[in-house]
Formats: C-alpha cells, structure tokens, sequence
C-alpha cells in the first residue's frame, strides 16, 4: 500500500486560507467530475469496477474490521455493490447511511438487501437505522467524493453530510475516500469545515496520505 507524503509546499497551502470564489471552485470540480464519469462507456465501467472491487477487497483485508462503514453507489459514482455483495458473501458487517432531512447521516445494515429510494431520489438500503451510538465502533470507513487532493483534502458533494458525521466522531478510524484515478488532483480548495481523509481508493491504486 504507497503512502503520499505531503510536501512542504502542499502543507504551506493548505495552512493559508484558500483566496478567491471557493464555492464556485468546487462547484466546478464537481461538474467536471459529473461529465467525466458520464462519459465513460459501459465497457469501460465494467473494467473500472472490476479494480475497483479487487482494491476495497484489499483495504479491508488489510484492516480486518470487524464493522466497516460504506455506501451504496449511484449510477454517476464509482460501482461499490460488487463490493457489498462480496461482503455479504464473507460476513464482513458493512453500514450503509441513510440521509435525515436534518443534515445528519442514519446508518442501516447491508445485509438487509432490499433498497428504498431516499432524500434526493437517491437509493438507500431499507432497514431499521442502528443506534446513533454504533458508527463510532465502525473501524474502517469507505466513503464518496467527487475528487480528492494529494494531502488527503476531499472534495464532496456540496450537502455536507460526510463532513458533519466526521467532524462528530470521537474516534476516528481509517477513512478512504473512493474515486475514478483522473480525479485524484495535486490540490482542491478546502474550506474549514472540509474533512480530510486518511486514504483514497481508485480502480487501479490504494492511497493512504502522511
């Protein structure tokens, strides 16, 4: 597994307030994260996934959780349901979050199997949500972005779900980001409420960040 040491310019950075229309920066980056992943053919999806699956497969062997946080991929992300079936196969207990109109994340399990169409038309798992309490056992967390930075900094998808459950965890276990290879840029604009993440996982590398 390669680690990426940040270097001294990119630390210099990411100490300065990033100057100029941030918001309009980011909204931005994801648009051309939207039309890039659109683009791509179904030929290319299937090769995408197959490394995809073969690389969160390996970032969970290597961290043996016993519980492991995760999503359920929409059609514009990078495939993860390969990768929950093969958990399901091999008894790895993975939650799934479920958006909360109040801005906060609820969490289901994925074994439960059947979908639901949740906040924003987005599908989610059916399930009775777990106590609030059990995301802080999670010890390894799989998580969306649109890009990610080589000093850890991601870039979501502008409703600030991820950032807040992070901000709120008492222990932070390893958290991987997960995004197509073309979309791991030198720097993103970060803003104080930007969580950053450990590690990032792409159908061809595993990333983890100094």
């Amino acid at each position: 597994m390669r680690r990426f040491e940040p270097t001294l310019h990119e630390l210099h950075f990411r100490s300065k307030p990033v100057g100029g229309p941030v918001e309009q920066d980011k909204r931005t980056l994801r648009a051309e994260t939207r039309r890039s992943r659109r683009s791509h053919s179904t030929r290319e999806r299937e090769a995408l996934t197959e490394g995809l699956t073969q690389n969160l497969v390996s970032v969970v062997r290597a961290h043996e959780p016993a519980l492991v946080a995760c999503y359920l991929s929409t059609p514009d992300e990078p495939n993860t349901r390969p990768f929950l079936e093969w958990a399901v196969g091999h008894s790895v207990d993975v939650l799934l979050p479920v958006s909360r109109p109040d801005g906060q994340l609820n969490w289901v399990f994925n074994h439960a199997g059947t979908e639901k169409v949740g906040l924003y038309g987005i599908a989610e798992r059916a399930g009775e949500p777990v106590p609030n309490s059990v995301i802080e056992s999670v010890d390894l967390m799989i998580i969306p972005a649109a890009a990610v930075d080589k000093s850890g900094v991601r870039l979501g998808w502008g409703k600030g779900y991820y950032d807040r459950t992070l901000a709120q965890l008492t222990h932070e276990p390893p958290i991987f980001a997960v995004v197509y290879d073309g979309e791991l840029r030198e720097r993103i604009p970060r803003e104080d409420h930007d969580r950053p993440v450990g590690g990032v996982v792409t159908p061809t590398q595993i990333l983890t960040f100094g």
